[in-house]
């Protein structure tokens, strides 16, 4: 084999391992998580009542899938006409789930937990502009932020970073997870949970 060719098969081989990496959003020390997002598709969410399995975007385009992210793009209405994808499973029992989430300036979408009532929403933002978090110390703008929720019951303990977010937001007994299109771009990655019961 020549050195061209040698140099051609090293570069593929090393782009297979980086895709099978980022398809792979459960980590080896987190046992028990489950993905909710495969880095390939919308498989596992659905837009209202059309199931999304191996779209890589939605109709409207304002969710899709770019190299292994989930790139939200936010409503050019004004008002901002919003939208959600939801998981197609419901989380009925207690669960933590962890993500990953980058904000673009200004941006704005969200984490429903089990419904769309905005009272049983997390805010996913670009907190220091846009708030409610905006005294996080943490906080990395525009560069990706850890979100964890811890759901007991009806109550949701959501961290960013490791800082306090709400200390028990108080969510429905039961339904699905859905992250809101609102305004500006949000990008997710690594999006698993684990059931607790």
């Amino acid at each position: 084999m020549t050195r061209p060719h040698r140099r051609h098969a090293a570069l593929g081989a090393l782009a297979f391992l980086a895709s099978l990496f980022l398809l792979n959003d459960v980590r080896a020390d987190e046992p028990g998580f489950k993905s909710l997002f495969n880095g390939k598709d919308l498989t596992g969410w659905r837009l209202g009542k059309r199931d999304l399995a191996g779209k890589s975007a939605s109709d409207d385009g304002r969710f899709a899938v770019k190299d292994g992210i989930l790139v939200i793009a936010g409503s050019k209405d004004k008002p901002p006409r919003m939208a959600e994808i939801d998981t197609v499973e419901s989380f009925d029992g207690d669960f933590t789930l962890r993500l990953e989430f980058r904000a673009s300036r200004d941006a704005n979408s969200g984490l429903h937990l089990r419904d769309k009532v905005f009272a049983h929403q997390l805010q996913i933002r670009d907190y220091p502009r846009v708030g409610p978090y905006k005294t996080l110390k943490d906080y990395k703008a525009e560069d990706w932020n850890a979100i964890e929720v811890v759901v007991t019951g009806s109550r949701a303990r959501c961290t960013c970073n490791g800082e306090v977010l709400e200390a028990a937001l108080e969510i429905p007994a039961r339904g699905p997870l859905s992250l809101q299109s609102e305004i500006n771009v949000v990008e997710y990655r690594h999006i698993r949970i684990k059931r607790e019961n």
